[in-house]
C-alpha cells in the first residue's frame, strides 16, 4: 500500500503490477451490478431482469459522467505528483473535494427529477417501467457515495497505489451480496432492495477508503492553507475533468439510442441482451484496468517531462492488448452460453441463443475496443481531453446510426453490430490523435524547461 513513483523503473512491470489490483477491483465492482442482476433474474423473473437491464443506459448517463470527471480531476493530481510538487498534490485533492460537493448536489437534483421522463423517452415497455423507475431512482439518490468513492480512489491511484481501493471494494462487494439476499429474499423488497444494497455498500466503501487514506498517506494530510479556493486551479481540474465526464455521457447517449431500438423487440429480447452485456462487462475489465494503469503511468511521466517513457508504455500496452484480446475472445466463445445461463431462470434456449449471437459478434472487434481504451487513457493522462471527446462523439454517431439503420433492416442481428461499429470508428480517430499529440509534446518539451504538467495544452 505504498505510493509508487512510475517515472522510473521498467514500464511493463510497473503497468502490469498497477493494473492487476485494478483488474481485481473492477471485477468486484462489477459484482455490484452482476449480483443484483443474478439475484433479480433468478428470484424475481425475466421482467424484473429486463427492468434492471433497461435502466443500464440511463444509469450510466450519469454514472459515466461521474467516473470520467473524477478521473479527470485525478489527472492533475498525478501530474503534480510526477513533478514532485507535494503542495500541488494536496491542493489538487482539496479542490477535488470541493468540486465533488458541488457535483453531488447538482447531479442528484437533476437526475432524480428527470428519471421517469428518460425512461418514457426510451420507450421502456409499460410492463417493466415501474420496476425500472424504482431501481434507478434509488441509485440516483445515492450518487454522493459513488462520486466520493471514485474521487478518493482516483486520487490514491494517481499516487501510484492501486491496492488500497481494492481492499475496500472487496469489503463492499461482500456487503452488497449479503444485503441483496436480505433485502430481496428475506424482506421481499424487489428490485428496490437490489438498488439499496448497491447504494449502501458503495457508501461504506467510500467512507472506509476516505478514513484509511488520511491515516496511511502522509502526502494527503491536509493543511489549512490547502483549503484556500483558487478559481484558476479549480478551472484546471474542470478543463480536464468535464470533457472526460462529458465524453462518457456522450457515449451513453449512443447506448440509449441502441436501447430505444432494443426496447421495441420486447422484454425477452431485452433480457437476453442484458444477460449478454453483463458477460461482456466482465470480459472487458482487463482492457479497462490496463487503461487506468496506463493513464496514471502517463500522467506521472508527463508531469516529469518524460515523453519517451510514455511512448514505451504505449508500445508495451499494445503488446499486452493483443495477448488479452486473444485470450478473452477464446474464453467468451467457448464459455459464453454457460455464463449467460447464470442470469436466466430455468432453461430459456431462445434467450440464450440471442445472447450468444451478440457475444460472438463483439469478440471479433475486441482489439478495436482495446486500442481505443489504451490511446484514450494515454491522451487523457497527458491532459488532452479534446481528442477523446471527439472520439466519444464518433462513437455516439456510429452506435446510434448503426442501431437505427441496421436494426430497421436486420432486426436484432443489426442491433448487435452497432457497438462494434462505434469501437472501430473511435479506435481509428484515437490512434491518429495519439501519434500527433505525442509528437507535439516532444516539440513542446524541447521549448520549455519546466514540467509539462504546468504548461497549457494549447501553448
Amino acid at each position: 500500500m505504498a505510493i509508487q513513483d512510475m517515472t522510473t523503473g521498467n514500464p511493463t512491470r510497473l503497468i502490469l503490477w498497477f493494473a492487476l489490483p485494478l483488474f481485481i477491483g473492477n471485477l468486484f465492482q462489477q459484482f455490484y451490478n452482476i449480483v443484483d442482476t443474478l439475484i433479480v433474474g433468478r428470484t424475481l423473473g425475466v421482467k424484473a431482469l429486463a427492468a434492471v437491464g433497461a435502466t443500464g443506459p440511463v444509469a450510466f448517463l450519469v454514472l459515466g459522467f461521474v467516473v470520467g470527471i473524477t478521473a479527470g480531476f485525478a489527472v492533475i493530481t498525478a501530474q503534480r505528483f510526477g513533478a514532485q510538487d507535494d503542495n500541488g498534490v494536496r491542493k489538487s485533492f482539496t479542490h477535488t473535494i470541493m468540486l465533488c460537493i458541488i457535483l453531488t448536489l447538482f447531479l442528484t437534483l437533476i437526475s432524480t427529477t428527470t428519471t421517469k421522463s428518460l425512461l418514457l423517452a426510451m420507450n421502456t415497455p409499460s410492463d417493466i417501467i415501474n420496476q425500472a423507475y424504482d431501481y434507478i431512482y434509488i441509485i440516483y439518490l445515492g450518487l454522493g457515495t459513488i462520486i466520493f468513492y471514485n474521487a478518493v480512489s482516483n486520487v490514491i491511484r494517481a499516487l501510484g497505489d492501486s491496492k488500497t481501493p481494492l481492499i475496500f471494494l472487496i469489503i463492499a462487494s461482500v456487503m452488497n451480496i449479503v444485503l441483496d439476499l436480505i433485502f430481496i429474499i428475506n424482506l421481499k423488497m424487489g428490485v428496490s432492495g437490489a438498488a439499496w444494497a448497491t447504494t449502501i455498500s458503495q457508501g461504506v466503501s467510500a467512507i472506509l477508503c476516505f478514513m484509511f487514506m488520511f491515516i496511511k498517506f502522509p502526502i494527503l494530510r491536509l493543511k489549512k492553507e490547502d483549503w484556500k479556493f483558487d478559481p484558476k486551479f479549480a478551472w484546471e481540474h474542470i478543463r480536464i475533468g468535464f470533457p472526460m465526464g462529458f465524453q462518457m455521457s456522450v457515449l451513453t447517449i449512443g447506448i440509449i439510442a441502441l436501447q430505444i431500438v432494443l426496447n421495441s423487440f420486447g422484454a425477452e429480447t431485452i433480457a437476453a441482451f442484458t444477460a449478454a452485456t453483463k458477460v461482456e462487462q466482465v470480459a472487458v475489465q482487463t482492457f479497462l484496468a490496463l487503461g487506468v494503469a496506463i493513464a496514471t503511468y502517463t500522467a506521472q511521466n508527463y508531469g516529469a517531462g518524460k515523453i519517451i517513457r510514455i511512448r514505451i508504455g504505449a508500445h508495451k500496452g499494445m503488446i499486452i492488448n493483443i495477448i488479452l484480446t486473444i485470450i478473452t475472445a477464446i474464453l467468451i466463445y467457448t464459455c459464453g452460453k454457460q455464463l449467460v445461463g447464470l442470469f436466466i431462470t430455468g432453461y430459456e434456449p431462445e434467450l440464450i441463443r440471442k445472447a450468444q449471437i451478440y457475444l460472438n459478434i463483439i469478440i471479433v472487434f475486441y482489439f478495436a475496443l482495446a486500442t481505443l481504451i489504451l490511446y484514450r487513457n494515454i491522451l487523457q493522462g497527458m491532459g488532452n481531453a479534446k481528442i477523446p471527446l471527439i472520439s466519444g462523439t464518433l462513437e455516439l454517431i456510429m452506435r446510434s446510426a448503426a442501431a437505427f439503420i441496421f436494426g430497421h433492416y436486420f432486426g436484432y442481428l443489426g442491433v448487435c453490430f452497432a457497438t462494434p461499429c462505434a469501437w472501430v470508428a473511435a479506435a481509428i480517430w484515437l490512434s491518429i490523435g495519439y501519434h500527433r499529440t505525442v509528437k507535439k509534446a516532444v516539440l513542446r518539451s524541447e521549448r520549455h524547461s519546466r514540467p509539462l504538467s504546468f504548461i497549457a495544452l494549447d501553448e
